[in-house]
């Protein structure tokens, strides 16, 4: 069927992104196949990612079709171009269904998006992932690609106000080697290759950052472990703990 949505939605993403004069830079991205199935397990730090990670498929001319919380595809404005763009819905209380939609659509050639630490990291560093990433590449036969991406924090996180009209913001995003998953002989195994690997991105993504906080107001969206004032890991999960309440809740 053609593609009356994604094609649109692309050209004012890009748009956007040249009037915001965002220092895009993309690096690895002959690592998305230009044919046939391909998951692409990204690290998650902000709202925005999957537009980011969509876009290091551009250069292969791949259209990413991404999981994502069902919650989106039934709001009014989102749910027709999530739709419309061919996203999987993904239900948390029967994830079966969203997981075979997704198999189905590797199978039939799609690259598949997926955040496999399933919520924003709030210390920006790679959370416990799930294993239904690697499970999926490894029923569908299909290369797992890491993708790590950094800066997209700094336009929109979890518990930080939007600044979606920032300007000369650098944004990294990086495809790292396809994973064969073959050569593992579960999905646990994989799973852990994917993190060590997504880990390693990651880390690298952050040393390599044209820019530094411009003070100690401007810290929060640095690493504690880069001399930041994220939370760190620990502080993090608790943050995240269910039934935590917070001044706000």
């Amino acid at each position: 069927m053609p593609e009356l949505v994604y094609p649109p939605v692309i050209l004012a993403a890009k748009t956007l992104f040249r009037a915001l004069d965002l220092r895009l830079r993309v690096e690895g991205s002959h690592h998305v196949p230009r044919t046939g199935g391909a998951v692409l397990a990204s690290n998650h730090v902000s709202y925005l990612d999957f537009i980011f990670c969509g876009y290091g498929a551009h250069e292969s001319r791949r259209l990413v079709r991404f999981m994502a919380k069902d919650a989106v595809f039934r709001h009014k404005v989102s749910g027709p171009l999530m739709r419309g763009m061919k996203h999987i819905p993904v239900n948390r209380a029967a994830g079966a269904g969203s997981y075979a939609s997704a198999v189905t659509a590797l199978r039939r050639g799609e690259v598949v998006g997926v955040f496999p630490e399933a919520t924003i990291s709030r210390s920006y560093t790679v959370k416990e992932l799930k294993n239904g990433a690697a499970r999926m590449a490894q029923e569908a036969a299909v290369p797992l690609l890491p993708v790590a991406l950094w800066g997209t924090q700094r336009l929109w996180t979890k518990g930080r106000p939007r600044t979606l009209t920032r300007r000369h913001t650098p944004i990294t995003i990086l495809i790292g080697e396809p994973i064969d998953p073959a050569a593992y002989p579960d999905g646990n195994a994989l799973t852990a290759e994917l993190r060590t690997r997504l880990t390693a991105l990651v880390d690298r993504v952050q040393r390599e950052y044209p820019d530094q906080p411009a003070g100690p107001d401007d810290a929060w969206w640095q690493p504690a472990h880069l001399g930041g004032a994220a939370p760190t890991p620990e502080q993090a999960a608790e943050l995240d703990r269910p039934g935590r309440r917070t001044p706000t809740s």
